[in-house]
């Protein structure tokens, strides 16, 4: 699909949330501008201490610097505020740390042109090549994918990945109601209750350029049980009449 010319009158946001990534930011950036130069890019800083902001900001984007670092899920809601504020048909988030190949982006927005959906993911469970991650993320993210899959009644692969897409009724929606800490599953279920169709497209994943995964440590622990008890507050709660 020629991705210029068919998508050449939507307005398309990539936001890309960072915080701490001076060392991969420039080239995530470059690599955007030159794998799809349609689009817009806005580099949500949040609450970075190292020279993010500068570099990106040296790259000539848009930069948002969050006065405190607010998490994933603050920042990623954040751009969706700014996609709905200017407007935007389409939004993508992608990674600042490299590991999202912006070759896909194509990919990732044909459904949402197409009107098949309203999120794209881009999954790395659907395409053939072996996934190489330490095996105690593989199982979460399994497990995770299973326990949504189960939840809205069709089967998610990969809940947990970041690179995703958003026509304007899921921006619309994300920017009034997104999970603060750990969003990848329980944002799914959420938009599902509100009626919002997801896909997965394959895409393949690659190693961080630099910097470390907010998952370590103590936090590896603690994603599990908290993503899980928020999942089964998300569903037990009742509607609002």
């Amino acid at each position: 699909m020629n991705i210029n010319m068919q998508k050449k009158d939507l307005k398309v946001l990539v936001i890309v949330p960072a915080h701490n990534e001076e060392k991969s930011i420039g080239a995530t950036l470059e690599e955007i501008k030159e794998k799809a130069p349609f689009v817009d890019i806005i580099v949500v800083n949040d609450g970075s201490t190292d020279a993010t902001a500068e570099i990106a900001q040296r790259h000539r984007v848009k930069v948002l610097n969050l006065p405190i670092n607010l998490g994933i899920g603050g920042a990623v809601q954040t751009g969706f505020k700014y996609a709905k504020l200017k407007s935007y048909d389409i939004a993508i988030q992608i990674d600042a740390d490299g590991q999202h190949d912006p070759s896909y982006i194509g990919s990732l927005i044909k459904p949402l042109v197409e009107g098949t959906a309203d999120i794209v993911i881009g999954s790395r469970y659907l395409d053939k090549d072996p996934i190489e991650a330490p095996l105690i993320r593989h199982m979460g993210i399994k497990y995770f994918s299973w326990l949504t899959s189960i939840i809205i009644g069709y089967k998610i692969t990969d809940c947990t990945s970041g690179y995703r897409a958003l026509n304007s009724r899921a921006i619309e929606y994300f920017s009034n109601n997104y999970p603060v800490d750990f969003p990848d599953a329980e944002a799914l279920i959420m938009a599902h209750k509100a009626g919002l169709k997801i896909v997965e497209v394959p895409v393949k994943f690659r190693k961080r350029s630099a910097g470390k995964s907010s998952l370590r440590s103590l936090r590896l622990l603690y994603y599990p049980l908290k993503e899980t008890l928020a999942i089964l507050k998300l569903i037990t709660k009742k509607e609002d009449h």
